[in-house]
């Protein structure tokens, strides 16, 4: 069975009704639900999609893009496991972040990846990942517009 853990990117693509990877987000969840699969999050990218989630329904005009946002936040609470926090991966997280130069946030996500036996799993390589691709590779990390799902 694969395992992801998957980033902020991952889970704002399935809100995004236009958005180009909403399908395959849409058919994780529904691997998650028939047990065909195992999703992760990171208690990080938890808060930040809270943060994220709600402003994107604010530009939208969605009426209380607050409780709109925690309503998502506890459906995304139902359909992963949030990934413990422990000294080994705050740690880890402190190694990536000095060798990678990445977002902490993503850090974690691959951290939390690694304490679970897990891809990390995001949208879309991003400028700051390009100089450290081969090394991204070599930690499994995986991204939305590369999978087969």
């Amino acid at each position: 069975m694969d395992r992801l853990v998957l980033d902020t990117g991952v889970l704002v693509e399935y809100i995004v009704l236009r958005s180009k990877f909403r399908f395959k987000v849409s058919k994780l969840f529904n691997m998650a639900s028939m047990n065909k699969i195992k999703l992760y999050i990171s208690p990080i990218t938890l808060s930040e999609i809270l943060y994220v989630v709600s402003k994107i329904y604010e530009a939208a005009g969605v009426p209380s893009p607050n409780i709109e946002a925690l309503d998502y936040v506890e459906w995304i609470r139902r359909k992963t496991e949030i990934v413990k926090l422990s000294d080994d991966i705050i740690f880890r997280t402190g190694e990536l972040k000095k060798t990678l130069r990445i977002a902490l946030s993503d850090c974690y996500v691959i951290a939390s990846a690694e304490a679970v036996n897990a891809a990390p799993l995001f949208k879309a390589v991003e400028k700051e990942m390009m100089p450290v691709i081969d090394e991204l590779r070599r930690l499994r990390v995986k991204f939305l517009e590369e999978i087969e799902v």
